[in-house]
């Protein structure tokens, strides 16, 4: 089977992110983490199936979303952890992070398969190591579990859960850390890959069932597949530059889910992003890859 790329969405979001598959309803959610600053949506869904598409507005930055063991979803926004009901649209706060920290916001996050949910923070201008990595248990307790970061992106775990990924898209890196899935804490860091030498910058990551690590590269337009090593094993071109993230998903695991982004007006004092009059054809849209020959695993839901 040869990969096919197909547009499934002309949705235009400002800053699309955090495709998740909801293996029990077959849907896949998404956010569009500075929609609200367009009046645009925040939060959507979709049936692949039916085309039915939802969605909800927000008025706050939104970094993830993972959805709830009992239903629902917790939701990493600008200044903290979140509740989101969808039944009513309306949001309830957990806890406020970094709230001394006016130009830092929360960014990428997923659940580890004990329900753990891990956000990392943002430089709102992409600049200054001032962020935290955090952990939100399901008892409700927040851990900061590293710092020093500029643009948290790509966390996730290996499959056997020994070992956690995690991207700092503007200082460049990848890097691995050993992992206890007993009690959600991280050692041993080290470095796993860098972007350094590529057109593109890390954004939004997944795993696959072999251990691979697919990214999608920001500014470059690719997704990339690292293997445990850290080597690259593949590239894909996708239509457009700006890709922000990625996640399997489809009644076998094996369709890739890619989000992207149309914002073309960037508050980053750094000159990485082409100054553009207009969005590239199809920028913001949402993507399906098919044809891999490679599945993945289903996104843990948050035990909160």
């Amino acid at each position: 089977m040869s990969i096919k790329i197909e547009c499934l969405l002309e949705c235009a979001n400002h800053l699309g992110e955090g495709p998740v598959w909801d293996v029990e309803e077959g849907r896949l959610y998404w956010v569009d983490g500075t929609g609200r600053r367009v009046d645009k949506p925040a939060v959507w869904r979709m049936d692949p199936k039916t085309g039915k598409v939802e969605n909800w507005m927000v008025d706050k930055d939104v970094g993830a979303m993972a959805l709830r063991k009992d239903g629902n979803a917790v939701m990493a926004l600008a200044d903290g952890f979140y509740f989101f009901d969808f039944d009513t649209g309306k949001y309830e706060l957990i806890t406020e992070i970094e709230a001394d920290k006016p130009r830092t916001r929360l960014n990428d996050g997923k659940c580890d398969r004990r329900g753990r949910f891990f956000a990392g923070g943002m430089d709102d201008k992409e600049e200054l190591k001032i962020c935290g990595l955090w952990r939100l248990d399901p008892d409700l307790s927040v851990t900061m579990v590293d710092d020093g970061i500029i643009c948290s992106n790509g966390p996730c775990w290996s499959p056997d859960d020994k070992t956690f990924y995690f991207a700092d898209t503007f200082q460049e890196e990848f890097w691995a850390y050993d992992y206890d899935i007993e009690n959600g804490t991280l050692s041993n860091k080290r470095f796993f890959a860098s972007t350094k030498d590529d057109e593109g910058v890390a954004d939004g990551s997944t795993i696959d069932e072999e251990g691979y690590l697919w990214n999608a590269q920001v500014i470059g337009g690719d997704l990339v597949r690292y293997a445990p090593d850290g080597s690259v094993d593949r590239r894909i071109g996708m239509p457009v530059k700006n890709l922000t993230s990625v996640n399997f998903g489809g009644e076998n695991m094996d369709t890739l889910y890619v989000t992207s982004m149309a914002r073309v007006s960037h508050p980053a004092v750094h000159d990485r992003f082409i100054v553009e009059a207009k969005p590239q054809y199809l920028a913001g849209a949402l993507f399906a890859v098919t044809g891999l020959g490679i599945r993945g695993g289903p996104e843990p839901r948050f035990a909160g």
